[in-house]
């Protein structure tokens, strides 16, 4: 199967990864931390203004008609700057969910919006201080409640960047969409989850890598130490082995089958477990000032984390891998396979 991407999806793909590295640099952190939001009104009015919002809703609701590959992409490149806004969550997993439950709705038609989303296996909500409205989960169905029908409480979370906060709601003041595909959002969530982890490695790994050349330790940039050269080395090797495992998920995401299930969890679990070993290695490259917060990669292990932690935990993606492995054939003729 190839799973190379086309011109149209790379140019796009560096656009976003132009504007985000523009608008979304260290600075812009330290500054949202000392103001204490997390949230840019003028970065997500760029957002708005690219497109971006608008990529996996169809051409009939006003959208651009694209596949998840093309907005792993995106989401990668989000992942690369950890982008503070909600991109992924509104864009990628509830707009759609909106479009295909209510297509005529005026929050689909408003590219500016912002969804949150709430799913039953998600304790708290990622964004939702900042949400136009919030899909609520609920025996499968799929509630809309705006923010004046809803009380929030912020949760303790461990990226100062991605806020998250317990909804309390009553259903009968919400308006009931009916039933929804939690199953496909679930997906969808994963995998952009293992996209943005990818994003998160490779900065990680850059980082330690502008660090290495520049420090000098006995007369020399401790980059030319074997020592550190494996650490990295190991990194950009868990990084380039995850990469085209999220590429195939994404890819297949449609075939909505236990195979494509498999491979979507699988790509969640490697890319976030690369995620990790990239930022612990970068952290212990940096030294004794890569565990302060002078250093912005505790930003990226932070990230990586909270990710690691939502839409189904690694037992759970473990044993939709498992299922796969032990009730369906194996070998590398059923790398691509898909139920008849």
């Amino acid at each position: 199967m190839d799973f190379t991407l086309s011109d149209e999806q790379v140019m796009f793909a560096q656009t976003a990864a132009t504007l985000f590295g523009d608008t979304c640099t260290p600075d812009h952190w330290h500054r949202m931390m000392e103001q204490d939001t997390a949230f840019d009104a003028g970065r997500w009015a760029q957002i708005v203004e690219n497109g971006f919002t608008l990529l996996l809703l169809p051409e009939s609701a006003g959208g651009l008609g694209l596949t998840e590959l093309d907005f792993a992409l995106i989401a990668q490149a989000a992942g690369y700057v950890a982008l503070p806004e909600p991109l992924v969550e509104s864009a990628g997993i509830a707009a759609p969910m909106l479009a295909a439950l209510a297509p005529d709705h005026a929050l689909s038609a408003d590219p500016a919006a912002i969804i949150a989303i709430a799913p039953a296996c998600n304790p708290v909500v990622a964004h939702a201080d900042v949400a136009d409205a919030i899909l609520m989960e609920q025996d499968g169905h799929a509630f809309l409640v705006l923010p004046d029908q809803v009380t929030l409480m912020p949760a303790a979370t461990i990226d100062p960047l991605r806020r998250l906060f317990r909804v309390t709601w009553d259903p009968a003041r919400a308006e009931d969409l009916g039933p929804a595909d939690w199953t496909l959002a679930l997906d969808r969530a994963a995998v952009f989850a293992a996209a943005q982890a990818l994003g998160l490695a490779q900065r990680a790994v850059d980082l330690a890598v502008a660090y290495a050349k520049d420090r000098q330790q006995f007369g020399k940039p401790i980059g030319s130490y074997q020592a550190v050269k494996h650490h990295l080395a190991s990194a950009q090797v868990a990084i380039e082995f995850a990469r085209p495992v999220v590429i195939a998920a994404a890819a297949q995401i449609g075939q909505r089958d236990i195979f494509a299930q498999a491979r979507i969890s699988h790509a969640r679990l490697v890319a976030t477990e690369a995620a990790d070993k990239a930022a612990r290695a970068s952290i212990q490259v940096h030294g004794a000032m890569g565990y302060s917060w002078e250093v912005d990669v505790h930003l990226f292990l932070k990230r990586a984390l909270a990710l690691s932690g939502s839409w189904g935990t690694s037992a759970f993606h473990r044993a939709r891998v498992g299922t796969r492995l032990f009730t369906r054939p194996t070998g590398p003729d059923q790398t691509f396979a898909r139920e008849a």
